[in-house]
């Protein structure tokens, strides 16, 4: 804008922008250049970035006494519209190309020129370009170190899991975390604000698991347990799955958990820290399974205590009836009382020093969504409520060294909202998922097999594959639950084996053995080396 020329003096405003093409010149303050002037927008460091460009407004405001309307802007040469508004000279700046530009504003008024003074600007809207290297921990929780690099590295800083690290002239940098969280964040940041943000996961990988399960019950029995535990001897199993809370809601050892001894679920059949020391002198692992939201201690305690919030209900409130489980079966997984209960327990367990916690029931119970209601879940979807459970269990067993699983239906895989077992949401925060692939639980035709309890090699195979699929990229492994019962067909060794087979052909050489009565067929078991 032009006023009357009496007299001409100059005060020049430089400014130096790089940026990307076709990016607005968003709203940013230049510090004042002569005593008279200023341009609002540009921070301390002398570096916008995306968000600063974000919004194309530019402005110059001025001492009293200076007439804004006898500045001229020019932007590389050209002439800027402007327009005044709120005592400012809004510069209504055009699309920047890549490159240099210079900002200046020429005053007319007569003013005495103080001084001639420029200072270069950038304008950087690319983030910076950041690599880390893969984390391995020796066991969950233990010390790991992160490292990476950062391109342009005098001007980026960069947070590992929050905290500043120093960065090399190289762009190298690294920070050791005694006690890792299982995703451990990262971002560099550059000078102009852009962000680059990426994560590591802290994985342990899991070890080889060959197990066997047994209940409270069995344990306690010398008759059920050393049939087992010969397999372990002979080198044909390597681990025991023993129950710390089982399908009846009864806790097997003597917990502390305050509300487990409230409700009366503790029965206290075996000695916790016995028995590990037993199984882990005899060089073997030892799964504590939790039976987490199919709960019927917990249920009845809690709806003749009026607290109905933490159960499953009706439409109308009442207790869902949970068809062959019963009315008082299943808790509510969106409840903070049972979620922490569960919790709880795993923490305790891992404390005790069980080698892994592997959920069972960490789902909804069947039915229509429509027949069900979940107190407190909001506006949250039963997959990631789920979810969210199993990470908030992880971050409290995790520093004590137990790894995490998940036993899910084979269903999930393809079908995940029929039970809210998302598998990747899932696999995401657990170590491994333990998918129960038994043949007798598929219906015909599943996977293309017209008889999937006649075709073990078959259905196990196929169904672990699509498994593989949904975890892979999450840092989980997958270690099935294999069928070693007969149910409408006749399973013997070579069934079994078969199924040992179908899992070890999709890479899976670890696995569950479930049998009701604890009676495993050695013959299909090989011999570990």
């Amino acid at each position: 804008m032009r006023g009357k020329r009496t007299r001409t003096r100059f005060a020049v405003i430089a400014i130096s922008l790089v940026v990307p093409a076709c990016t607005a010149l968003g709203a940013f303050a230049i510090q004042s250049f002569s005593r008279q002037l200023r341009v609002e927008g540009l921070g301390s460091e002398g570096v916008l970035g995306r968000a600063d460009v974000s919004h194309p407004r530019l402005a110059i405001t001025a001492k009293e006494g200076v007439d804004l309307a006898e500045l001229e802007v020019r932007l590389d040469g050209r002439p800027v519209h402007t327009h005044r508004a709120d005592g400012r000279l809004i510069l209504d700046a055009p699309a920047l190309t890549e490159g240099r530009h210079e900002l200046t504003a020429t005053s007319h008024s007569g003013l005495p020129l103080l001084h001639d003074m420029s200072r270069t600007f950038t304008v950087d809207t690319t983030a910076p370009k950041l690599r880390l290297s893969p984390v391995r921990a020796t066991r969950p929780g233990a010390p790991v170190t992160v490292r990476g690099r950062v391109e342009d590295a005098g001007h980026v800083k960069v947070s590992i899991a929050g905290a500043p690290v120093p960065v090399g002239d190289d762009g190298t940098f690294s920070r050791r975390l005694e006690q890792p969280p299982a995703r451990i964040e990262v971002a560099a940041a550059d000078a102009g604000g852009n962000v680059t943000r990426g994560h590591v996961n802290a994985v342990a990988p899991y070890p080889l698991t060959r197990a066997a399960h047994l209940t409270a019950i069995g344990w306690a029995s010398p008759t059920v347990r050393e049939p087992v535990l010969q397999l372990i001897k002979d080198k044909k199993l390597n681990a025991v799955e023993l129950d710390i809370k089982d399908e009846n809601g009864e806790v097997g050892y003597g917990s502390s958990v305050p509300l487990a001894r409230e409700i009366g679920a503790v029965k206290n059949r075996y000695d916790a820290r016995k028995a590990i020391d037993a199984l882990h002198g005899m060089g073997a692992r030892v799964v504590g399974r939790i039976v987490a939201f199919r709960d019927p201690v917990l249920a009845q305690a809690s709806h003749s205590q009026g607290k109905d919030h933490r159960l499953v209900q009706a439409p109308d409130g009442s207790p869902y009836d949970g068809g062959h489980y019963g009315k008082l079966s299943f808790t509510n997984f969106a409840d903070p009382e049972v979620r922490q209960y569960n919790i709880a327990l795993a923490t305790e367990a891992a404390k005790l020093g069980f080698d892994d916690i592997l959920y069972d029931y960490v789902r909804r119970p069947d039915g229509k969504l429509s027949t069900l209601r979940f107190p407190g879940l909001g506006d949250q979807t039963p997959e990631k409520s789920i979810a969210d459970f199993v990470a908030d269990t992880r971050r409290h067993i995790r520093p004590e060294g137990a790894y995490l699983g998940a036993s899910v239906f084979g269903i999930a895989a393809t079908r995940p909202t029929e039970i809210a077992q998302d598998i990747p949401a899932m696999a995401q925060n657990a170590d491994y998922i333990a998918p129960m692939v038994y043949p007798s639980h598929w219906a015909a035709g599943e996977y293309r097999v017209a008889s999937p309890n006649a075709s073990p090699y078959e259905i196990v195979n196929r169904s672990l594959a699509d498994f593989a699929k949904q975890v892979k990229g999450t840092g989980a492994t997958v270690v099935p639950w294999l069928q070693d019962f007969s149910l409408g067909v006749h399973y013997g060794p070579n069934e079994v084996a078969d199924q040992i087979r179908a899992a070890a052909g999709d890479g899976m050489n670890s696995f569950l053995l479930w049998n009701a009565g604890a009676t495993y067929q050695r013959a299909a078991l090989a011999t570990l080396r």
